[in-house]
């Protein structure tokens, strides 16, 4: 039987990293069975033609970038020439991608399954939203399936939440190799706790982006009464204003951008994950993941539509809190560090539930029977 082929279409791919190109990279080295194409947008004016672990990587050439969509007047003529030389039995298109939506629609033959993997909604373009909505409506319309990466998500899509007959859930997926401890961690994560005299932890790591709601944290300090340690990793346009907020705040340490050494010794280190998301910008929470792999007990807000509340579950895997509200935030962090028996018990129920759910094994089987479903194969 010949060999039947996937057109993944992602914005960037690997060794472009994010939660997108992720996924993207995970899916098309994980489904062996399957012939994986890519096609991306380059970082410059010329399209590259890549071989990535054995797979075909096609870069599209890139005029301009408007409203973080990059555009390209030659990726119609790209597109298809790959379709025509490749002749997939399915596009799988990873969303919001809109600039794509009338060259699929163009270009797809009937015959091809669509597949739309919906990461996120287009949140807060305005204006930009209501020109693009339209060829949006249309793409959904075709799709034969709509992946989303949690069941929070569906019914608070407004663009997807009409459509429950064509969704499947494929959550995202921890790339746990690079979680678990080497043997140089034991000692950096007894000098990071050294180095904080040994007070309890909080850790957030991200881009420091409004919906990261790490004002929310910073506000929280104020309020939590255990001897705790905030350190704040990552950086992004909002850390000045951050930084500006924690003036006189001693208890709370700006990290910086970390190494992914770093990162999981501070993972690992951490008592408590302050994973202060507050929008459904935050999708899913792959970062959320990461600290319950690393047994750091997460406090979250209630998000409605997020797969935040669905990562991580209320008084099982970590405590959920009333959105931005900072002063049930800090007692949340309290009732956890207060409690030594608790944390272990939430902290071992955190990892737990990551590795039954959202390692990347898990994910990788549960997209290949999807694929069966979608257009077969062994």
């Amino acid at each position: 039987m010949e060999m039947k082929t996937i057109l993944h279409i992602s914005k960037y791919y690997y060794p472009d990293l994010g939660g997108i190109e992720n996924v993207a990279q995970q899916l098309a080295e994980g489904l062996t069975e399957y012939h994986n194409v890519v096609i991306c947008f380059s970082h410059d004016k010329q399209t590259h033609y890549d071989k990535v672990d054995n797979i075909d990587v096609i870069r599209v050439g890139v005029l301009m970038s408007a409203f973080s969509q990059d555009l390209s007047p030659m990726y119609y003529a790209v597109l298809k020439e790959t379709i025509e030389k490749y002749r997939p039995d399915a596009i799988h298109l990873h969303c919001p991608n809109p600039f794509v939506y009338p060259l699929v629609l163009r270009l797809c033959p009937p015959s091809v399954k669509i597949i739309l993997h919906w990461h996120s909604d287009i949140l807060g373009k305005g204006l930009v939203y209501k020109l693009v909505k339209g060829l949006e409506r249309k793409m959904i319309e075709r799709a034969d399936y709509i992946l989303a990466t949690s069941p929070n998500y569906i019914d608070d899509s407004e663009p997807i939440n009409r459509f429950h007959e064509k969704i499947r859930v494929l959550p995202n997926a921890v790339q746990t190799m690079a979680l678990d401890l080497k043997p140089e961690d034991e000692k950096a994560i007894r000098e990071i706790r050294e180095r904080y005299s040994g007070k309890s932890i909080v850790f957030i790591v991200g881009r420091h982006v409004p919906y990261k709601g790490i004002d929310l944290l910073i506000e929280s300090e104020q309020y939590i009464r255990s001897d705790v340690k905030i350190l704040i990793g990552g950086n992004g346009p909002e850390t000045d204003n951050l930084k500006r907020m924690a003036e006189g705040k001693e208890r709370i340490t700006f990290l910086g951008r970390l190494s992914s050494d770093a990162l999981r010794q501070y993972l690992w280190a951490a008592d408590i994950l302050g994973f202060s998301s507050n929008t459904k910008a935050e999708a899913f929470g792959i970062a959320l993941a990461e600290g319950m792999y690393c047994k750091a007990v997460p406090v979250t807000f209630t998000i409605k539509g997020s797969g935040v509340n669905w990562v991580s579950v209320n008084n099982e895997t970590g405590i959920e809190v009333e959105l931005n509200n900072a002063k049930a935030y800090a007692e949340a962090i309290d009732i956890i560090i207060s409690s030594p028996q608790l944390k272990e018990k939430y902290a071992e129920a955190a990892r737990n539930r990551v590795l039954e759910m959202f390692t990347q094994e898990k994910a990788t089987e549960a997209a290949r029977e999807l694929y069966k479903e979608f257009i077969g194969g062994e």
